[in-house]
């Protein structure tokens, strides 16, 4: 327990500005309209991709015991990994609303 308000103690300001920072997100995000929404994510899947590699860099230059950043970059690699593959997806299923309906046969 001690060592957990250690580490709390010693990055404090770090945790304070993760905290703002979901705050802001969660401000900016709800006041996006609907219409910008395919944009953003095309914006967010760019990013994700970047955390992807990331992640794979982490768990590559990890040592083999530091089970914390192993499981913390496989995490990343996983997650980073459906919200792209979510993110195209409805990327995809917007555009198709756009098609003509010619072009579809």
């Amino acid at each position: 327990m001690g060592t957990i308000l250690h580490w709390i103690s010693s990055n404090q300001q770090m945790i304070y500005i993760v905290i703002l920072m979901i705050f802001l997100g969660v401000e900016v995000i709800g006041r996006v309209p609907s219409v910008l929404h395919t944009p953003l994510m095309s914006g967010a899947n760019a990013v994700h991709g970047v955390v992807i590699i990331g992640a794979i860099i982490v768990m590559g230059k990890a040592e083999s015991d530091n089970y914390l950043a192993l499981i913390l970059g496989f995490l990343a690699v996983v997650l980073g990994t459906v919200n792209v593959v979510g993110g195209f997806v409805v990327t995809d299923r917007m555009l198709e609303m756009f098609r003509n309906k010619k072009t579809k046969n």
